[in-house]
């Protein structure tokens, strides 16, 4: 007997008893993306290695140590994704989208890093990911802000997300910062650990994003960001500050929020939880206004966010819940040769009859007591019984699946008022 094969280390299934929840948390996505005026794009899981390199930056960490980059048969380097933003401008610059227009756009799928496996962190994972172009001031900043509360509020789980917000100002601000930053660390040089050391050569920024405990009073001691910030900066944070406000959403401004990513620029966000453990990010985002004449547009002004998808199942209350969803409303039973050869066109009649109808109907025959137990099985409300006598009067016997009701027969027109009452 051939050995098993397996799924690859931290590349998950989903199966049949869990995409309900995926499919409940994809409707409400759905619905709040057009409740704003965000409309889908759907994008390639494979791009160019120079994509990636070009907009996240060669001396990141998802550069040199976690993408899954091949060659192909043309010789070409190509990498599976490891983020959507880059793609996104990519897909909006090749087919003219942002050519003296704004676009608010908004895309879902499979994402790809090679790190180390972890709860709510994995090699493939999901990610929505929401883009708006062409909008230079703070409303559009305020308004992902919003996007997001009102995507927590109808999933239920606003309360267990924290906003926090910065600024990191533009990328002439932040060079000049980083070279105070640079001397400050450089100045406690014998207290960093590897990473930061490393980091402090190429991206000294991401020093303060640190999780080392050992790291906390030397970065609390660090310069901040916001005290560089030049008078327009300082005017845009403040009007995203404003309607915040306004908004009634709470938030606290962190001065150590950065982005692993070298586009970024002004406003960054994150929504935080402390119910999902060391993966505490559900959410992040931020402006990104230099990148479109990095990937060879014309300068002009974006702003986005990524969720990833796996932490925000985790943080549904009783997610088992919707495991059933999508299951059948009926499951028809067919015993006897007459029975068994006219089922099939039962079922498709009453499909007819009832479009949003799920019947799922028996296939590969068993005894009565065996179809009836599958039945149950299948979470269907109710079974619907055909036998010989049924087939001959054009009738079908029902019976709860779900309460104690008793078994009544009934006719086809019967049937098709009766399952319109369950739907």
């Amino acid at each position: 007997m051939s050995e098993k094969i397996q799924a690859i280390r931290g590349m998950h299934d989903i199966l049949p008893e869990q995409t309900p929840r995926w499919q409940y948390v994809e409707a409400v996505l759905r619905q709040v993306m057009g409740a704003y005026g965000y409309r889908e794009i759907r994008l390639p899981i494979v791009e160019k290695t120079e994509l990636f390199k070009r907009s996240i930056g060669e001396v990141t960490d998802i550069v040199e140590k976690e993408m899954y980059t091949f060659d192909d048969r043309n010789g070409d380097s190509l990498t599976l994704r490891p983020e959507g933003t880059a793609g996104c401008l990519r897909a909006c610059l090749e087919h003219s989208l942002l050519h003296n227009q704004t676009q608010r756009l908004w895309y879902m799928g499979q994402m790809f890093r090679h790190e180390r496996p972890q709860k709510g962190r994995y090699r493939q994972f999901h990610q929505l990911g929401v883009e708006a172009y062409g909008m230079p001031g703070p409303d559009i900043d305020a308004e992902l802000i919003l996007l997001c509360r009102r995507l927590w509020r109808e999933l239920g789980i606003e309360q267990k997300l924290e906003l926090e917000i910065n600024s990191l100002g533009t990328t002439e601000e932040r060079l000049a910062y980083r070279q105070k930053l640079v001397d400050y660390f450089r100045g406690h040089h014998d207290r960093l650990d590897e990473d930061s050391r490393r980091r402090l050569e190429t991206n000294p920024l991401r020093i303060l994003d640190s999780k080392n405990p050992e790291l906390r009073d030397v970065i609390a001691g660090a310069p901040a960001l916001l005290e560089e910030l030049s008078e327009t900066s300082r005017t845009h944070f403040e009007g995203l500050r404003r309607r915040l406000d306004e908004a009634g959403i709470q938030y606290v401004v962190n001065p150590r929020l950065v982005r692993g990513l070298d586009y970024y620029s002004r406003t960054v966000f994150e929504w935080v939880t402390q119910a999902l453990g060391a993966q505490g990010t559900v959410c992040a985002g931020g402006r990104y206004d230099g990148l479109i004449e990095q990937l060879g547009g014309k300068d002009s002004t974006a702003i986005g966010f990524a969720l990833g998808m796996e932490r925000l199942i985790d943080l549904l209350d009783h997610p088992e819940r919707h495991d059933h969803a999508a299951g059948p409303h009926a499951y028809l039973i067919a015993v006897g040769e007459l029975a068994e050869s006219r089922a099939a066109k039962v079922a498709e009649s009453l499909r007819d009859a009832l479009p949003k109808l799920r019947l799922q109907m028996n296939c590969g025959g068993g005894s009565f007591k065996s179809q009836f137990k599958r039945a149950d099985k299948s979470a269907a409300l109710v079974a619907l019984i055909l036998g010989d006598d049924e087939a001959r009067d054009q009738t079908l016997s029902v019976k709860s699946l779900r309460n104690e009701e008793g078994q009544k027969t009934l006719t086809e027109s019967e049937m098709i008022a009766f399952l319109k009452h369950l739907l």
